[in-house]
């Protein structure tokens, strides 16, 4: 048995898969979010369950549970986006996740380390801001990461005003000039609605008293100087609103450029705050910080694939139909041995193909007929009687006479509607215009996964939080309950997740297949037992 830890585990479908393998012996999980800790909790009774992985003190892990011979885990990374104005952030905090778990790795020394993450890891999408202490780490070891300069965006060509440059560059200035989180956030509601004027006047209506409150304090500011003087635009044209002397129409206009300048001055103190190394200033065009980054799966190489880590390292985009699961997921699996274990390290490849995949029926058709609830509160069980006429992942999933977690969202009489007028394998966009009205701001951009009715006879596509994107059952008029979501995603129905609702959906949504994870531990086992056989390592 390889002693094993699990790090960003979310509720477990990671470790089930490797446990399954009856090969690896699962010490210590990390999980931060406290509804995954209960639902790992209470499928994996003897793991030893810990928060942020970020106060992880490996030598006392292996003082207490011996040598760690295998690390797993999925860390999460969403890369950055330059000209995202959507958000106020420029740099991800998740990366630093990534950091974490390579620190795992470099401080354990494991045999071999197994990394999941979504597809588009090892794109260009992905990548980090080249900060001062990775400046150090890469000059002091000589690695040879490929970097390419970033212009980091902060404040478009419209927008500049005089002595912008100067205040990005002084973190005294910076933070004068800031507004508070809840500020910033309070305003860029109302911003973000503007597209869709029913929204914008629901969002100011709602958050009427924290708006008025902000525009007292902000207004009340005498300062002449250009981010001030925008500042108390914006929030005048708030109140002036609720005074009924501005229309709804003309908001935007009024708090884009105080916007637009606190998103500039938040990116700036991120600069800062994160030490990231800046190459140049420059306001030719576009106000820009001119810094270095480079892919992030590049980073994971450099550093696990050379000394004095030295991992013989292979990575792959694995599609969890291939495995077994009626679902198209496409992950990126990263695995590593030790070079002075193996010269090479060999993925797992698929017995299933297009032809055979398992498809949503496999998955859920034996549940069709039971009973759901809608309250957390009402899921006390639901006995369900055996059946013959079921598939064989079907047989392998109901692994229990008790169903737990088959909940699903109440409907509304809009959602119904919807719910009604869709046939298999369509979503939002198959409807009739007159039943898209009043949901999303841009009708257009909405994604096809949203109100999305399964086919029965098709493998799903990505399992996601099925309750936001308003997934429809294939054959009835209601949402996928948790339980047929965990079952897509090849989870035992012995397997209970816990809860909100919402939280359990979110569970599911953020899981790794238990079937893809299983395949994986198996070929990763067979290579270190062919290792073990070796007569140099008997």
């Amino acid at each position: 048995m390889y002693r094993t830890i699990d790090l960003f585990a979310g509720a477990g479908g990671l470790s089930l898969g490797f446990l399954q393998t009856g090969k690896f012996d699962i010490k210590v999980a990390f999980e931060n979010n406290t509804n995954m800790q209960e639902t790992y909790r209470r499928n994996h009774p003897g793991v030893d369950v810990r928060g942020d992985v970020c106060a992880a003190d490996y030598e006392e892990i292996q003082k207490q549970y011996g040598k760690i011979d295998v690390v797993i885990g999925g860390p999460p990374c969403q890369g950055f986006s330059n000209a995202n104005r959507q958000k106020n952030h420029a740099i991800s905090q998740n990366n630093m996740l990534v950091k974490q778990y390579i620190r795992a790795i470099r401080e354990l020394q494991p045999l071999a380390f197994v990394m999941e993450n979504v597809s588009m890891l090892r794109s260009d999408v992905h990548r980090f801001y080249l900060d001062k202490t990775d400046h150090d780490l890469i000059i002091q070891n000589s690695y040879d990461i490929p970097m390419q300069e970033t212009k980091l965006v902060l404040l478009e060509k419209e927008y500049l005003f005089n002595g912008a440059m100067e205040i990005v560059q002084s973190l005294d200035a910076i933070s004068e000039n800031i507004w508070p989180e809840d500020c910033y956030v309070a305003l860029n509601v109302i911003y973000k609605a503007t597209k869709n004027p029913k929204k914008v006047v629901s969002a100011l209506s709602k958050h009427k008293k924290k708006l008025l409150k902000y525009a007292d304090k902000v207004t009340s500011n005498i300062s002449e100087s250009y981010i001030a003087i925008q500042s108390r635009t914006a929030f005048n044209a708030i109140q002036q609103f609720f005074d009924g002397t501005l229309e709804v129409c003309k908001l935007k206009q009024a708090i884009e450029p105080a916007i637009m300048i606190q998103r500039m001055l938040s990116k700036a103190k991120e600069i800062f705050d994160n030490q990231i190394v800046v190459d140049s200033y420059s306001d030719e065009n576009d106000l820009v910080a001119v810094i270095r980054s480079y892919a992030v799966f590049d980073y994971l190489k450099a550093i696990l694939g050379t000394e004095p880590n030295s991992y013989a390292i292979n990575a792959d985009i694995l599609c969890a139909a291939n495995y077994g699961a009626p679902q198209k997921r496409n992950r990126f699996i990263v695995m590593g041995i030790k070079k002075s274990l193996a010269d090479e390290v060999k993925l797992p490849v698929g017995t299933f193909s297009e032809e055979t995949y398992r498809t949503v029926r496999d998955a859920i058709s034996d549940l069709q007929e039971v009973k759901t609830v809608t309250e957390v509160a009402d899921d006390i069980g639901t006995s369900i009687k055996a059946m013959s006429n079921i598939s064989e992942l079907g047989r392998a999933l109901r692994d229990t006479d008790t169903l737990f977690n088959h909940i699903i969202t109440n409907t509304r009489e809009t959602a119904m509607e919807r719910f009604k007028a869709l046939k298999q394998g369509q979503n939002f966009h198959s409807l009739d215009d007159d039943l898209k009205t009043n949901t999303y701001t841009d009708v257009s951009r909405t994604q096809n996964t949203i109100y999305l009715r399964l086919d029965y006879d098709q493998p799903s596509g990505t399992v996601v939080n099925v309750r936001k994107s308003m997934w429809v059952h294939p054959v009835l008029d209601r949402a996928v309950s948790v339980r047929e979501a965990a079952r897509l995603q090849t989870f035992p129905d012995s397997f209970v997740f816990c809860g909100t609702k919402d939280k359990q959906y979110q569970q599911v949504g953020n899981a790794v297949p238990p079937i893809m994870a299983k395949a994986i531990a198996k070929k990763l086992a067979k290579q270190l037992k062919k290792i073990e056989e070796k007569p140099e390592h008997r």
